[in-house]
């Protein structure tokens, strides 16, 4: 397996790979890429205005589609179309600087047409929102089909994913199918808690955790004693990190390992590894609301997790890619070495028999998919047939 490469930068080629697997097709994606091919050449920071430029065009086009099909009554396909086009917006969106010229725009039209697009297809998901730090955080809560209380998932966003990509990457109805809930939350310093609450992002993840298992907990279709959690990426720190410090959470999974974030900084300044985003440094002062490269790197000093995997008692599974080139794969051993409590711990590669090598598996989603959502069925009392 090899990541889907048409750009000469990694971080172009990792949003390319994000939106197709995230729900986007590869035909509305070649029209896409074609006029951006030259500018690539330049490198992962310039033309990033041209590059939303492009995905908004096909967005735009797919909700002029839409509306089509709404006027014709024909709401399914609407809302297929319009879900495709907020991943497409959010593509171009994530990639541009803090504060660039039309980014608010875009991130509005990409939430508007998620939701209005989930409606008219009928998804068993509904946005919710609870109060946080005298603001507010929101999530995704998809509800797996039957009756009575079922075991419930919180997943979460790394560093520049949001709660509609989470969704879209397929987790909710594969655990779905597996008699399990899901709730993917947009965490502090990601989508909307970052965009319109200004919330930014903290290591102390089990603060805003906790707040979503308060919350499950009123819930009657949810299995209160049956609460697990995972996140992809930089949720390799925080899914972790909350499973250690909320005993009420009873399994957890890192969809990619991200053990010591804080020193992984150390290694970007010295151009080690891949990023994920153009401007990176701009974005992550804008995500933990630092004011330069000395307070970014205080705010981040406990983004990492030795001393904290010992209080994890509950079953946790570490996954990685071999080839991933924006966090070594040794921090997966560290995490999983660590883990010496849990009455059940794995560490799962993905290797190139399976695909998902690349960071979080952006060459395949699906071989995580499965793997994680039959690691909660397994640990939190769903069925894998």
């Amino acid at each position: 397996m090899a990541l889907f490469e048409p750009f000469p930068n990694y971080v172009w080629n990792l949003s390319v790979s994000i939106a197709m697997e995230n729900g986007g097709r590869i035909g509305e994606i070649v029209d896409i890429i074609g006029p951006l091919m030259a500018k690539a050449q330049a490198g992962e920071d310039a033309n990033t205005q041209d590059f939303m430029i492009e995905w908004v065009k096909m967005a735009d086009k797919l909700t002029g589609l839409a509306e089509e099909d709404i006027a014709a009554g024909r709401l399914f396909s609407a809302g297929n179309k319009l879900k495709r086009s907020a991943i497409y917006y959010q593509t171009g969106e994530r990639m541009q600087a803090h504060g660039s010229p039309g980014r608010a725009e875009t991130y509005d039209k990409a939430i508007k047409n998620f939701l209005k697009g989930t409606e008219l297809a009928g998804d068993p998901v509904t946005r919710v929102e609870i109060p946080y730090e005298g603001k507010t955080i929101s999530g995704l809560f998809h509800r797996a089909p039957g009756d009575g209380p079922m075991p419930c998932v919180v997943y979460c966003n790394g560093l520049d994913s949001m709660k509609e990509m989470l969704w879209m990457g397929g987790i909710p109805y594969a655990l779905a199918k597996r008699g399990i809930h899901t709730l993917c939350v947009d965490q502090p310093g990601t989508g909307e808690a970052l965009r319109l609450q200004d919330l930014p992002a903290t290591p102390y993840s089990e603060r805003w955790a906790s707040k979503w298992v308060d919350w499950l907990e009123t819930q009657p279709h949810v299995q209160a004693d049956a609460i697990g959690m995972t996140g992809i990426s930089l949720g390799g720190h925080y899914a972790p990190r909350a499973v250690a410090y909320e005993p009420r959470f009873k399994s957890g999974a890192a969809w990619g390992a991200n053990h010591n974030w804080h020193e992984v900084q150390y290694k970007r300044m010295q151009r080690e590894g891949e990023n994920p985003v153009p401007h990176y440094w701009g974005h992550v002062f804008w995500v933990f609301g630092a004011k330069d490269m000395d307070d970014f790197l205080e705010k981040t000093r406990d983004m990492n997790l030795n001393g904290h995997m010992d209080r994890i008692k509950v079953p946790f599974l570490v996954t990685h890619g071999v080839n991933d080139r924006q966090i070594s794969p040794d921090y997966a051993n560290q995490t999983y070495d660590q883990l010496i409590n849990s009455p059940r711990r794995e560490l799962k590669w993905f290797t190139d028999r399976e695909g998902g090598v690349e960071h979080v598996g952006a060459d395949n989603h699906a071989f995580a998919i499965d793997y994680i959502a039959d690691w909660f069925a397994e640990t939190l009392g769903g069925h894998t047939a």
